[in-house]
């Protein structure tokens, strides 16, 4: 059993190193399964910081098929060609493809034109808006995949109400979750935290990254006033990429409390979400490391690609109205935030499971 495993972003490595971690763990019992990890960016990636791989105890890509672009059209055919030879010169039984990214279904559709079975990881999640072009990816990896692993039941009931044929659909758990059990005891405290005066479960972390969100700037303005206002002088640590940083320098915004600075690597990050007072994010991913670890959480958005994560978790789900943000910070503030609890299947197997399906076929 051969499995090509894609990764199109930074992001996917995290759900994709418990993958390959159990692949190895079954070929030391005997099994016969090896994959081959192709990234469809650069290796020169700026995102791909040194120790990503070294973080996640995982080994860097195969191959790097070096396509970058801008637009998504001439993205998209840069990777289907790259990706037909990478196939070519190298078979394989299954394709595993990861979230919603133009290279998620840009292999997909490669894949299933040379006959090849593809898997989807994190299969079913839906924004149900057409005009995200995420949401058309997932809807075609979906429709063209053979294993369809999903992360919840709201997941499941997405599919079934597409049509999909029920026996191609696992409900395996949330792979996040395996990362973050793996890595738990892993985590880094970054060298400037003392330097900062930081004190753990006394600071809040804030993460932004969606463009949506940045482009309306006087809403942006008005949810980081209202942050800054809210946090009554404890410290917001925000570790933001270039663009986001540039955006709000542009707004003018300032405060002797806000300490922007550059991304974290994996086990820094993952050290200051552990250690925060709270969470304000529009990132689906660190709400969900944020209810594993049961930190209050802010979410700048209208939709979670898990909804156990404001159902059961400790998330909640502000949008990008400012005056439900205050709302939800005074209640962070005053130390009233609800108790989440773990959501099903949240028991770091899920990689097991994914490897037992597609070894037993």
């Amino acid at each position: 059993m051969k499995i090509t495993i894609v990764a199109g972003a930074r992001p996917n490595f995290m759900k994709i190193a418990p993958i390959t971690r159990a692949i190895e763990a079954a070929r030391a019992l005997g099994k016969s399964i090896s994959y081959r990890l192709v990234y469809t960016g650069r290796k020169d990636d700026t995102s791909l910081d040194a120790s990503l791989f070294s973080d996640l105890d995982m080994k860097a890509p195969d191959v790097y098929l070096g396509v970058e672009s801008s637009n998504p059209t001439s993205l998209t055919a840069g990777i289907m060609v790259a990706f037909e030879q990478e196939l070519t010169e190298n078979p394989a039984h299954v394709v595993l493809v990861v979230d919603d990214l133009t290279a998620t279904m840009s292999c997909a559709i490669v894949a299933k034109k040379q006959g090849i079975k593809v898997a989807h990881l994190v299969a079913g999640t839906r924004s149900f808006d057409m005009k995200m072009p995420k949401e058309v990816n997932r809807m075609i990896t979906d429709g063209l995949s053979d294993y369809l692993f999903t992360a919840g039941m709201v997941a499941n009931r997405n599919l079934n109400q597409t049509g999909t044929e029920s026996e191609n659909v696992y409900y395996v758990g949330n792979i996040l979750i395996d990362a973050i059990r793996y890595n738990r005891n892993r985590l880094l405290k970054p060298i400037w935290f003392s330097v900062l005066g930081l004190q753990e479960g006394n600071y809040l972390l804030l993460t932004l990254n969606r463009r949506v969100l940045l482009n309306d700037r006087e809403n942006l303005k008005q949810l980081m006033e209202t942050i800054i206002e809210k946090s009554a002088g404890i410290p917001i640590v925000a570790p933001l990429h270039t663009y986001v940083r540039n955006a709000i320098k542009e707004l003018g915004i300032e405060a002797p409390n806000l300490h922007i600075m550059p991304p974290q690597n994996y086990l820094f990050f993952g050290y200051l979400i552990n250690k925060a007072k709270g969470i304000i994010t529009d990132s689906g991913n660190v709400a969900e490391e944020a209810t594993f670890l049961g930190i209050p959480c802010i979410t700048l958005n209208t939709y979670a690609e898990h909804p156990e994560t404001w159902r059961m978790g400790t998330n909640e789900l502000v949008g990008e109205d400012p005056i439900l943000l205050a709302k939800a910070m005074d209640t962070l503030m005053k130390g009233d935030w609800k108790r989440g609890e773990l959501p099903e299947r949240w028991d770091g197997r899920t990689a097991e499971r994914i490897v037992q399906i597609l070894s037993s076929k």
